[in-house]
C-alpha cells in the first residue's frame, strides 16, 4: 500500500472533529487535515519529499516543501517518506495560564494528525481555526547530530512580506521590518523571525516558531532569481567565541552542525497564522498554545506588574536636594514615586555593580539600606546582569539577590540563538525559579512559547524599541503601528514605553541623555493597552511623571495582564485600536502612524450597564505640540459610538469603569 493510500484509508469515528478527507476526482486529490470550522486546512503531499499546502477558504495560502532534517553520516530524514501507521485525535481544551498575557482562559481546539515514517522519525500537523503548525520528530537511539533542517516556503509570485531583515547571527533582533516582494528577495538576504506574509487579496500569514528548546532558532533568506519563496536557514554550532568589550561574546568559529541534541525527541513547531483580517493578528495567541506545558511546581510567586526604569531617562531626577546618579538616594527616590503609584517595581540598571563582577558594588550603592527601603514601601527591585557574567557567577550571585530580597532580574546582551545561547535561557529560567526570581530577557531573540513553561519570565525584549530613540530617528509612529502585528504576535515585548516628552516629526532629535518620543503623548498611553508586556516600563524619570498626575492616573491604573483582548479595527503599519478588559473594567487604546485620522469607536463590545469613561486624547494642537492632550470622563454604554479625532503620529486611551 503506498503511502497515499495509508493516509486516505484512516478511519474517522463520527464523534471526532477531525477530518481526513480524499476528495474525489480523475486524479485524486492528496489527503488533507481540515481545521475544526473547516475554514483552514493542509493538504499533505508525499513523493520524493514532504510537501504541506495551506488552504484557507479553499484558496492556497502558501506552500511548504523540502520538510527535512539532514543528519550526520549523510542521513536525510524526510527523503522518499514512506508511512508506518498514523493517528489522529481532536482536542476541545482551555489552558488557564499563569500570567494571563491576552486571556485568562485560553481555549486550545484544534485537529490533529501525525504520521509515523519508516526510519523511525514523524511528523505532527496541527489545524486551528487561527493557523497551521507542523513539527518533525525522531525516535533514534543515543545523541544525534543535525547539519540542517530543511523547509522553503513557496508563495505566491505577487505575495509582499513584513521582513526583519538581519546582517548575521550576532544580534539583538532588534529590527526594522522591510515590506519587500517576495520574489525580489536575494539568497544573501536573511530574517529573523516572526514575519509576517501579505498575500494579494489583503489576507496575512504571520510565520514563527515555537517551543525552542535544545536548539537554534529558525532564520529565512531568499531563494534569488526572482523566486517566490524562501529557505529555512539556522546558525550553526558555536564552536569558539571571543569575548569582545564586557558583555559581547562572538563567535569566532561555527560547527558544520546546527544542533547536536537527543535522538529521540520533537523539535519546534514551525507556525503559519492565518488571518483574513489584519486586526485577528492581535487575538491570536497560537504561539503560547504550542508552547510546551508548565513546568514550575510553584507559581504563587509569580507577580506581573509596572516597573519604574532608569536607564531610558538617564537618572534625570531634578527638583530635589541630592545628585542624582546611580546612587542610594536616587533609587529611593524612584522606589517612592512607584509607592506613591502603586508600582510594584523599580529596575537598577547598568552601574549599580561592576558589569562584569556582581560583586563589585558600585560605592555609591548600598544595597542592604535600598532593599530594606523597597521592603518597608512594598515595591520589588529588579537587577540588571549581563548575560555571560551572570553565566560564570550564576548560583552565588542569585543566592546573593535572594538574600537581598530582590524579586527579579534583567539579563541583558545574549545576541543570540544558536543552540548553546537558546539553552542559556532555560538555565537562567530554572535557576531563577528556584530563587523565586521573575525574569526580564534582553538582547534576546523572540518568544516561542517559553512563558507558558516558564510563567516567571515575564517579558523579554527582541524588538526595536523606544531606548532607539536615544540616538535613532527610526522609532516612528509607523514603526510602533507595525509592531503589534509583527514581533508582538511571538508574544510579550519589552518595548519601554511611557515617555512624557513628546515630539513632531518636525521636532524630534535624538539625544541620548535627556531623549524624548515621537509622536505625541496619547500615542504614548495607548501603547500600555495595545502592547503586551507582563512587565512593562514605565521609562521616564519620576520627576517628569510627578508633573503630569492626570497622565499617572492612567498609568497607575492600567493593567499589564488581561482576561480579554479585542481588536476592533487594525491595519498593519497604519492604524489599530484595542479593548482589552481586566475584571468588570475595560481599557481602550488606538494608534495611528503620521496620518492624522478621524475614527469610530463602537462599545458594542462592553457588557450590559454604565461605565464610567476616563478619555486621555490627542488635544487641539498636538499636530504642532506633540505633548498636548485633553482629558475628560463621561458616562457610557455599549449603545455608545465614539467619535475621536487622531492627530499626525497619534493616539486615544480610556479607561472605562464599570458603574453597576
Amino acid at each position: 500500500m503506498t503511502a497515499e493510500q495509508v493516509l486516505s484509508s484512516i478511519v474517522v469515528f463520527s464523534f471526532a472533529l477531525l477530518t481526513i478527507t480524499r476528495e474525489t476526482s480523475a486524479q485524486g486529490d492528496p489527503p488533507r487535515l481540515s481545521s475544526p470550522d473547516k475554514k483552514t486546512a493542509v493538504r499533505i503531499e508525499l513523493g520524493k519529499d514532504i510537501r504541506l499546502s495551506i488552504l484557507h477558504n479553499e484558496e492556497q495560502v502558501l506552500a511548504l516543501s523540502n520538510i527535512a532534517l539532514e543528519l550526520d553520516g549523510n542521513r536525510l530524514i524526510g527523503r522518499s517518506p514512506a508511512v508506518s501507521r498514523t493517528e489522529t485525535r481532536s482536542v476541545s481544551e482551555t489552558i488557564t495560564p499563569v500570567v494571563p498575557e491576552k486571556r485568562s482562559v485560553i481555549p486550545d481546539v484544534f485537529n490533529e494528525l501525525t504520521i509515523h515514517f519508516k526510519g523511525n522519525y514523524g511528523l505532527i500537523i496541527r489545524a486551528y481555526n487561527d493557523g497551521v503548525a507542523y513539527r518533525l520528530f525522531t525516535r533514534l537511539p543515543g545523541e544525534i547530530t543535525v547539519k540542517h533542517e530543511h523547509l522553503e516556503i513557496i508563495v505566491s509570485p505577487d505575495d509582499s512580506i513584513f521582513f526583519p531583515e538581519e546582517t548575521s547571527f550576532l544580534s539583538h533582533s532588534e529590527r526594522l521590518y522591510k515590506y519587500l516582494a517576495v520574489k525580489e528577495i536575494a539568497d544573501t538576504q536573511m530574517c529573523c523571525i516572526p514575519a509576517l506574509l501579505a498575500k494579494e487579496n489583503g489576507w496575512k500569514v504571520a510565520i514563527t516558531e515555537s517551543d525552542l528548546l535544545d536548539y537554534p532558532g529558525l532564520y529565512f533568506r531568499g531563494a534569488g532569481k526572482g523566486e517566490a519563496r524562501l529557505k529555512s536557514k539556522f546558525p550553526p554550532y558555536p564552536l569558539e567565541e571571543q569575548l569582545v568589550g564586557d558583555r559581547t561574546i562572538k563567535v569566532t568559529k561555527r560547527a558544520d552542525y546546527i544542533a547536536k541534541t537527543k535522538g529521540s525527541r520533537q523539535f519546534p513547531w514551525r507556525v503559519f497564522a492565518v488571518s483574513e483580517k489584519d486586526g485577528d493578528l492581535i487575538e491570536n495567541d497560537i504561539v503560547y498554545r504550542l508552547g510546551s506545558p508548565l513546568r514550575l511546581k510553584e507559581t504563587f510567586w509569580i507577580k506581573p506588574g509596572k516597573v519604574a526604569w532608569d536607564w531610558w531617562n538617564a537618572n534625570n531626577v531634578y527638583g530635589v536636594d541630592f545628585k542624582s546618579g546611580i546612587n542610594t538616594q536616587t533609587y529611593k527616590y524612584y522606589i517612592d514615586f512607584a509607592s506613591q503609584y502603586s508600582l510594584e517595581y523599580i529596575i537598577l540598571d547598568e552601574g549599580w555593580s561592576k558589569p562584569s563582577d556582581l560583586f563589585q558594588i558600585n560605592p555609591e550603592m548600598n544595597m542592604d539600606e535600598l532593599f530594606a527601603y523597597a521592603k518597608q514601601k512594598n515595591v520589588g527591585i529588579i537587577l540588571w546582569v549581563v548575560w555571560n557574567v551572570l553565566d560564570e557567577q550564576m548560583n552565588d550571585a542569585l543566592d546573593q539577590f535572594a538574600r537581598w530580597g530582590a524579586k527579579g532580574i534583567k539579563v541583558d546582551f545574549m545576541q543570540r540563538d544558536d543552540q548553546k545561547v537558546v539553552n542559556y535561557y532555560e538555565k537562567v529560567a530554572q535557576e531563577a525559579a528556584k530563587r523565586h526570581l521573575l525574569v526580564d530577557f534582553h538582547g534576546s531573540y523572540k518568544p516561542t512559547g517559553f512563558s507558558r513553561s516558564y510563567p516567571h519570565v515575564l517579558t523579554r525584549e527582541g524588538v526595536q524599541g523606544l531606548e532607539q530613540s536615544k540616538w535613532s530617528f527610526n522609532i516612528t509612529p509607523k514603526h510602533d503601528v507595525t509592531l503589534p502585528f509583527t514581533r508582538m504576535f511571538a508574544g510579550a515585548m519589552d518595548y519601554t514605553p511611557g515617555a512624557m516628552v513628546n515630539a513632531t516629526k518636525d521636532n524630534f532629535r535624538p539625544i541620548f541623555n535627556q531623549p524624548m518620543s515621537q509622536g505625541t503623548r496619547c500615542h504614548q498611553l495607548a501603547m500600555y493597552v495595545i502592547y503586551e508586556s507582563p512587565l512593562q516600563m514605565l521609562c521616564d524619570c519620576p520627576t517628569n511623571y510627578l508633573r503630569e498626575p492626570e497622565a499617572m492616573e492612567f498609568l497607575s491604573a492600567v493593567p499589564t495582564v488581561w482576561d480579554e483582548t479585542r481588536a476592533l479595527d487594525a491595519k498593519v503599519g497604519e492604524y489599530l485600536t484595542v479593548a482589552r478588559k481586566k475584571g468588570e473594567d475595560w481599557f481602550v487604546g488606538s494608534m495611528t502612524d503620521w496620518t492624522p485620522r478621524d475614527i469610530e469607536i463602537n462599545l458594542r463590545f462592553l457588557p450590559r450597564g454604565k461605565y464610567q469613561a476616563t478619555i486621555y486624547a490627542d488635544g487641539p494642537n498636538a499636530h504642532r505640540y506633540a505633548s498636548d492632550y485633553r482629558k475628560e470622563r463621561r458616562e457610557v454604554s455599549r449603545s455608545d459610538v465614539l467619535r475621536i479625532h487622531l492627530a499626525p503620529g497619534g493616539g486615544w486611551a480610556a479607561h472605562l469603569a464599570k458603574l453597576d
